[in-house]
C-alpha cells in the first residue's frame, strides 16, 4: 500500500482574451512614410518593366 498518492490537477481553463484595447489611430508621420513608401515602390516597378521592354530585341 503506497504511503502517499498524487492528485490529478487538470490544467488552467483558457478564457477568451480580455476585451481587447481598441487600436490606436496611426499618426499622421506614419502615414506619410506609408504613402512615400507606396508611390516609390509603384515607381520602382514602373521603371524596372520600361528596362525590361527596352532590353527585349526589337523585331
Amino acid at each position: 500500500m503506497p504511503a502517499f498518492t498524487f492528485e490529478k490537477i487538470s490544467p488552467p481553463v483558457r478564457r477568451a482574451p480580455a476585451a481587447t484595447t481598441p487600436k490606436k489611430p496611426r499618426g499622421l508621420i506614419s502615414q506619410m512614410i506609408d504613402r512615400v513608401a507606396e508611390r516609390r515602390a509603384k515607381r520602382a516597378l514602373r521603371d524596372e518593366r520600361a528596362m525590361r521592354r527596352d532590353d527585349k530585341p526589337a523585331e
